[in-house]
């Protein structure tokens, strides 16, 4: 019975990280961006993000946050949230759940603690900006 269960493997799309300028803090800061580089439009979109790891030898755990988009179109681009400096020391994920059609994709996207810096940049597709991509 489980051998009939057909997983979908999800395909053009990311989470990138890209540094930007924060008028609020005066610096710049993280923003976590959801990238989908298909032609196809991801719909019912829920992306649930949260960091965990040790930081001087405790265990930490961030809050649980909950992000929906109704549609999220072909080749395009959406800001999910902030990421906070303090948590770059720990494993962030984010658990992105859509449709496309009727087939329910999802994929849990992880930056590995520290991974999130200047020296792990590429270019982003579609926002042509230089952050740390995973996908």
């Amino acid at each position: 019975m489980k051998k009939d269960i057909i997983i979908p493997q999800v395909e053009n799309v990311y989470v990138a990280a890209v540094q930007e300028w924060n008028d609020d803090f005066m610096q710049k800061t993280w923003y976590a961006y959801l990238v989908n580089d298909g032609d196809y439009d991801l719909e019912s979109v829920l992306v649930v993000s949260n960091a965990s790891g040790i930081i001087d030898g405790e265990e930490r755990k961030t809050s649980m946050l909950r992000h929906a988009f109704v549609k999220i179109e072909g080749v395009s681009v959406v800001k999910i949230e902030l990421i906070e400096d303090s948590v770059l020391v720990l494993d962030n994920s984010f658990m992105v759940t859509f449709f496309i059609g009727n087939t329910l994709y999802d994929k849990n996207y992880v930056f590995k603690a520290g991974t999130i810096n200047e020296n792990n940049t590429v270019e982003v597709p579609i926002l042509f900006k230089e952050g740390v991509m995973i996908g």
